[in-house]
C-alpha cells in the first residue's frame, strides 16, 4: 500500500466548536511528514484521532491499512508515539524504562542500542527526575523506538533540547527515514519542518490551508523582490525606482516589489536606501521563509 496514513473528511467536536473540519489529507510510505499550525489548530486532536485516542465524529482514517479504534490493538504494536511530556515515572532510569517498554512489544529493540543511538550512555542509570530537559526528550524518542514501529509519531520532538542535541535529532531522524520509517512530526520550530520534511501540511481552525514540499511552499513568482526594513517606508518613493511595477508593505516592515528586472530592481533598492540611510535586509527574489508562508496563511494574531 502507497499511503501509511489515508485521512479524508474528517471531523471532531467539542460541544459547539468543531475542532477537525472536512480535513484530508495522505502520508506516504517512507517519508517524514510535517503537521504545522497554530495553537487551537486541531493538530493534537487530529493526530490523537490517527493514534486511536480520540473517535472521529465523521470521516476516514486508515493508518498502516488499520481503523485505528477498531483495530487499535494491532496498530500500537507497529506504531511509535513520542509526546511533548514523557509520563515517566521521576526515579526510574532510561535503561530501565527502555526494558520496561521492550516486554510490552513481540519484536523490540535492543535498550542499550537505543541508549546509544540518541546519546544517553552517560546518562543510563540516572534518574529521570536528574535528567535535563534535553535529556528527557531524548529518551522519549528512545521509548517511541522500541517497539521498531513502523510509523512513528513525533510531537514537538526536539523542544527543550540545545542546539547540539537538536541537530543530533535531526540526524537520527534523517537516518530512521532513509531506512524506510514513515515520521509524522508536529513543531512550532520552521526551521525543523524546513529542514526535515519531505512534504509540509498546514491547518488552521481544522481546515487544510496548504499541502505541498517546503521547496515548494516557500518559491513565489521570480517576478518578486523581498526585503525587510523600517516600517512605514513610502511606497510612492519605491513604485517610482525605474524597475518597479508596483510594491506593497505586506506585513509592518516587510515589503514585496514587483518587477520584471529584478536584478537591476536589486541595485535600485540598495542604491536607494544607501542614499538615504535606510538599512533593508534579506534582499531576495522569489523566495520565501517557511515562516513567513505560515504566517501569510494563518495570520499574526497571538494564538493561546
Amino acid at each position: 500500500m502507497h499511503d501509511a496514513i489515508t485521512v479524508r473528511a474528517l471531523v471532531k467536536n467539542y460541544g459547539d466548536r468543531r475542532a477537525v473540519d472536512e480535513l484530508s489529507f495522505s502520508v506516504w510510505r517512507g517519508e517524514i511528514f510535517a503537521l504545522l499550525g497554530p495553537n487551537g489548530a486541531g493538530k493534537t486532536t487530529t493526530v490523537e484521532m490517527l493514534e486511536g485516542y480520540r473517535t472521529p465524529d465523521s470521516g476516514e482514517v486508515r493508518v498502516l491499512g488499520l481503523d485505528p479504534i477498531r483495530d487499535g490493538a494491532e496498530l500500537k504494536q507497529r506504531i511509535g508515539v513520542m509526546l511533548q511530556s514523557a509520563g515517566v515515572y521521576p526515579t526510574v532510569t532510561p535503561l530501565e524504562i527502555l526494558k520496561l517498554f521492550h516486554d510490552f512489544y513481540r519484536d523490540a529493540e535492543d535498550p542499550h542500542e537505543l541508549i546509544e543511538l540518541v546519546g544517553l550512555e552517560e546518562s543510563a542509570h540516572t534518574r529521570f527526575r536528574q535528567l535535563s530537559g534535553g535529556q528527557q526528550r531524548r529518551l522519549a524518542l528512545a521509548a517511541a523506538l522500541i517497539g521498531k514501529p513502523e510509523l512513528l509519531f513525533l510531537d514537538e520532538p526536539t523542544t527543550a533540547m540545545d542546539p547540539q542535541a537538536r541537530h543530533m535529532t535531526w540526524d537520527i531522524l534523517q537516518t530512521l527515514r532513509d531506512r524506510g520509517l514513515t515520521i509524522l512530526l508536529t513543531t512550532h520550530f520552521m526551521e525543523e519542518a524546513e529542514r526535515l520534511a519531505d512534504r509540509v501540511a498546514i491547518i488552521d481552525h481544522g481546515r487544510l490551508l496548504a499541502l505541498e514540499e517546503p521547496r515548494v511552499l516557500t518559491q513565489t513568482s521570480a517576478e518578486e523582490v523581498q526585503f525587510s526594513g523600517p516600517g512605514g517606508l513610502d511606497m510612492a518613493l519605491l513604485n517610482r525606482l525605474p524597475s518597479a511595477h508596483g510594491a506593497r508593505e505586506e506585513r509592518p516592515g516587510f515589503y514585496v516589489m514587483q518587477t520584471a528586472r529584478p536584478l537591476d530592481l536589486l541595485v535600485e533598492l540598495t542604491t536607494w536606501g544607501r542614499d538615504r540611510g535606510i538599512l533593508l535586509n534579506d534582499l531576495r527574489v522569489g523566495h520565501e521563509s517557511l515562516e513567513e508562508v505560515f504566517l501569510r496563511l494563518t495570520g499574526h494574531e497571538l494564538r493561546e
